[in-house]
């Protein structure tokens, strides 16, 4: 027995010693590719021996065996193991695991696993960014996301994007997807109050400019994700606001136990991209134009310029066990190439969240803050050919000289119109203030019992005022005659005008949910979700203007009341909507292999009559894992399916009830009639799909197919011709089905993955397909302007056909007198007079979607670059039936050579016609960056953690055979609220940019 235990003892004894011989101290740093990271783990493996890196990244662990494996993690970041036999100190650098980013995506109330989801979900991430800064997070999107189209309409600062999800699901309902940011539905409307000079007595006006991105208040460097849901089982969760996807946005929270304070500064320098291709001087005398001696003009030079911005982020970031905190600050110029036009912004966004009770209860609270000043000039959507300043600016004779010597301004004509004097006399600035709040409060029940309460606000103050000068006179256009005493009296006229308009908006949202999630088994899963929610949505504004100023008075924004008394008007408004929902969702999950979703929401709206104001948004979707988690050939892959309803309420408040508003001296107009039986435009759709892993995950992917089937078309129908019958109009749910169908396709692959090369592409496509069936109307859209198209449209809504089809003359040539020959009913050469419009085969929305991008790294540094591109579609130029024309040339107004040299008569109207339908195929460069990240003794001599330099160029060339500046365009050409598609119109010209920029941590 005691030999035994002397044997026991001594082993004991052996085995101490011998380890602690045989342990160590291993010290090193550990980064990732931005540089040294604070406050990541290192731990030795199947112990709980471990420690965290300091500020520098820097960490130090004892009584390490000489055998021992060191694992090394991050969120985020791929986890790394690295054997320490013969090694005391270690660099390690982790990499990006987008494999992680991927699986744990945001969706409607909640997260879902990438390999779990049964719906059609993609989400991109911050470091998925282009490293340049984008006025609006949708601009993120483009080119990046399967069946996501992303179109500038303008390349203004700030100015409208359109985002279609699978393209579109409604004619005269919005289009767009919802935005959900950090749970907060966004009412989806412009933030910015509406605008630009009208003339009050309805004759020749300035038109309106193009909206405001709704988005324009999120600071980029505040996201951390972007998820796109985009069928049925994915968005049925918000029931009439699914129809059209719907797009959730997250965040950044604090990552760090250390404190970090990260700052962000780019410089951009723009030019114009594309050109109208109009004459110089010498082009314009040789073809034959009127010389007027001078040759100093570019219209160019005349009204555009360098663009030039900057952007500044700072950010500061804790995170502890039991709280969260980050502060950011962001600043922003823009200064577009037309002159007297640009955007400043400042932003603000707090997030804060604290565990109490031991985690049971925690309390989260963020807010968003954003200041916006918006300055544009004349750039209007729908303006005829005298007013707008492109348009003057490119029929300007180029051997006018601008000015006379005397140093005033070269004047012509009411219809002539100089381009400096109109640049000059216009102003046009927006000031908007938006505040995005919630609190969010989690009570975790018990381990399988939670609780959440969300608050959320959003607020918006928008004003906007614009002035025409007195000194410029346009025909028909911010004019008044004085009020005579008395007959004998000279009449006398007035010019100039100006306009402010507010805007405010105030927004609640309260959501109650209760989810429950328990593991019964190994075999079997369940997630389940009901909730509650209430949204209150109110707007409100006023607009006042005036017409008919001294010429002598030059700030008309501050003296309104300043023209003439019986030209002042003001008006006002103010609207409520509410939006009560009940909703439930189940997921279960089955022998870890067959996965089911169901959702059903109950929505009721004051928007809609009094017999519907409820309805009920089901959706079903399935999921099968055929392989998981396996190595080598194939390692995932799992096919899934969806069936499922959504509606869609972006239509206009009060369309249900009989509306009437007091006009002047106190008279009563009836706007619309009641309709008890207003509904929602409903939406069924149905998908099957697959997401798959092959070469050990290297090349990874997802296909789908899907058709949507849109009802209960919202129109106003117009009032009665003769009676008895309504004497104004009313919204109607009309008969007729809008489809649409296609397939998607996304695909990754890591061509190289290792620790110091890395080199990835993906690239993704979307086949479209839309139809209207069951529809009896004829209805027409994409309203044209300009010289003779008064009253001149290019597209119809009808039966059979795509939405938005091309309904123009067929253009075949000039006969020997110069006049147009177009085609008649049967086909047959003939004049205007005898020619018939035809329904074409031809359609403005992209039949196909591609995007593509790159990523190289090498050690420090790192190369990207991203494409995208539209094909199948094609664009009506208005712009060149509005302005360059045999006739505008001899009657004095610069063209382009083609024009001026064409056979055309002068006396032939450039009537709407297939001769500028153009095919709208492009490929785009988006992005190009190439950046370097600093690494060894300097950042420790800058007292940094990390520094990263980059330079970025966007838009740096376009494969297109479209002769008018710019393909990518959606120009606002809408008609009676029947939006359009695909028409360019002077459109503010886009640019070409290159970025220097930093970032570092300290």
């Amino acid at each position: 027995m005691k030999n035994s235990l002397l044997k026991g003892l001594m082993v004991f004894l052996t085995m101490l010693f011998t380890s602690l011989t045989y342990s160590q101290d291993v010290s090193g740093t550990v980064s990732d590719s931005s540089g040294p990271l604070p406050g990541a783990s290192v731990l030795v493996k199947g112990t709980t021996n471990g420690a965290q890196t300091d500020l520098d990244g820097k960490f130090i662990i004892r009584n390490v065996g000489t055998n021992a494996v060191l694992v090394f993690s991050y969120i985020g970041l791929k986890s790394q193991e690295i054997n320490v036999t013969g090694k005391s100190n270690l660099k390690v650098i982790l990499s990006a695991d987008n494999a992680e980013l991927k699986e744990v995506i945001v969706v409607g109330y909640g997260t879902v696993k990438k390999k779990d989801a049964t719906g059609a979900v993609d989400q991109i991430g911050s470091k998925n960014f282009d490293n340049v800064a984008s006025p609006s997070p949708a601009q993120l999107l483009r080119g990046k996301v399967a069946g996501v189209q992303v179109t500038q309409s303008s390349g203004e600062p700030g100015g409208a994007i359109s985002v279609r999800v699978r393209g579109n699901s409604s004619i005269r309902s919005g289009n767009g997807p919802l935005y959900v940011v950090d749970g907060v539905p966004l009412d989806g409307g412009n933030v910015s109050a509406g605008g630009g000079l009208t003339s009050n007595s309805g004759a020749q006006d300035l038109g309106t400019s193009t909206a405001r991105n709704p988005l324009n208040f999120i600071n980029q460097n505040d996201i951390e994700s972007i998820s796109v849901l985009k069928d049925a089982s994915s968005t049925a969760i918000y029931g009439s606001r699914g129809a059209n996807g719907v797009i959730v946005i997250t965040t950044k929270k604090g990552k760090s136990n250390v404190p970090q304070l990260t700052y962000s500064s780019s410089v951009s320098f723009s030019k114009k991209a594309g050109d109208f291709g109009v004459m110089n001087a010498d082009q314009f005398v040789a073809a034959g134009g009127d010389d007027k001696g001078s040759r100093s003009y570019n219209w160019e030079d005349a009204v555009l310029r360098n663009g030039f911005s900057t952007n500044h982020d700072l950010s500061f970031s804790k995170s502890t066990e039991n709280s969260n905190t980050r502060l950011s600050f962001g600043a922003s110029s823009a200064n577009g190439i037309v002159k007297n036009s640009g955007l400043d912004k400042y932003s603000a966004s707090f997030y804060n969240s604290n565990d109490y009770f031991g985690g049971a209860l925690k309390i989260e609270s963020r807010v968003i803050y954003s200041s916006l000043k918006d300055e544009t000039t004349l750039l209007s959507n729908n303006a005829g050919y005298i007013g707008n300043l492109i348009g003057t600016a490119l029929y300007w004779n180029p051997t006018l000289p601008i000015y006379n010597n005397d140093g005033t301004y070269n004047v012509i004509s009411t219809s002539y119109l100089n381009p400096v004097q109109l640049l000059n006399a216009y102003k046009d600035y927006t000031n908007t203030n938006k505040l995005l709040g919630s609190i969010n409060t989690t009570w975790k029940i018990n381990s399988h019992l939670k609780y959440q309460f969300l608050f959320g606000i959003e607020s918006s103050t928008s004003s906007r005022k614009a002035q025409l000068l007195p000194t410029i006179e346009i025909l028909n256009t911010a004019q008044a005659v004085v009020p005579k005493a008395k007959d004998s009296d000279p009449t006398i006229t007035k010019y100039g005008q100006a306009s402010i308009a507010n805007q405010n908006k105030f927004n609640k949202t309260f959501e109650h949910t209760l989810n429950y999630n328990n593991d019964f088994g190994d075999n079997f899963n369940l997630d389940a979700l009901v909730g509650y929610s209430y949204y209150d949505y109110t707007a409100d504004g006023n607009q006042s203007s005036g017409i008919g100023y001294d010429k002598s008075q030059t700030n008309l924004i501050d003296n309104i009341e300043g023209g003439l008394q019986n030209e002042f008007r003001v008006s006002s408004y103010r609207n409520r909507v509410e939006l009560q929902s009940y909703f439930g969702r189940v997921n279960a999950t089955i022998y870890k292999k067959l996965i089911l979703t169901g959702t059903l929401r109950s929505d009721g709206s004051t928007k809609l009559g009094t017999n519907n104001k409820y309805d009920y948004f089901p959706s079903a979707g399935i999921a099968y894992k055929v392989v998981a988690n396996k190595d080598g050939l194939v390692n995932d892959f799992k096919i899934r399916g969806n069936y499922g309803i959504t509606g869609n309420q972006e239509f206009a408040p009060n369309s249900a009830i009989a509306r009437a508003s007091y006009g002047n001296n106190g008279s009563l107009n009836l706007d619309s009639n009641s309709n008890a039986d207003l509904k929602w435009e409903t939406t069924k759709s149905y998908g099957v799909g697959a997401d798959f892993g092959f070469l050990n995950n290297r090349l990874t992917g997802s296909l789908d197919y899907f058709q949507r089937d849109t009802k209960d078309l919202i129109f106003p129908v117009p009032a009665a011709a003769t009676q008895p019958g309504p004497p104004s109009p009313r919204f109607k749910n009309l008969p007729g089905n809008l489809i649409n169908k296609g397939v998607e396709v996304a695909l990754s692959y890591k061509i190289i993955d290792s620790d110091n090369l890395k080199w990835d592409i993906s690239g993704n496509a979307s086949f479209l397909k839309n139809e209207i069936t069951n529809f009896a109307g004829f209805i027409s859209t994409g309203g044209l302007n300009g010289q003779g198209l008064s009253g001149a449209y290019a597209q119809v809504i009808t039966n059979g056909k795509p939405i938005y089809s091309y309904y123009l003359y067929e253009w075949r040539g000039y006969d020997a007198a110069g006049n147009a020959i177009y085609a008649d009913a049967a086909g047959n050469d003939t004049g205007l007079g005898t020619a018939a419009k035809k329904l074409l085969n031809k359609q403005p929305l992209p039949k196909i979607n591609v995007g593509f991008s790159t990523g190289f790294n090498y050690k420090g540094f790192d190369a990207s670059a991203s494409f995208y591109g539209a094909f199948g579609h094609y664009i009506y130029n208005n712009t060149t039936n509005a302005y360059f024309f045999k006739g505008a040339f001899t009657g004095g107004r610069n063209v382009t050579q083609e024009a001026a040299t064409s056979p055309q008569a002068a006396g032939d109207p450039n009537s709407p016609s297939t001769k500028f339908l153009e095919k709208g195929d492009f490929l785009r460069m988006g992005n190009l960056t190439l950046g370097y990240t600093v690494e060894g003794k300097l950042l420790e001599k800058l007292k940094m953690k990390s520094a990263r330099f980059f330079v970025n160029g966007s838009n740096l060339f376009i494969i297109t055979g479209y002769s008018g500046t710019d393909p990518e365009v959606d120009t606002d050409k809408q008609l009676n609220g029947v939006p359009s598609a695909g028409i360019e119109y002077l459109s503010y010209p886009r640019d070409k940019s290159v970025s220097v920029g930093l970032n570092v941590t300290f």
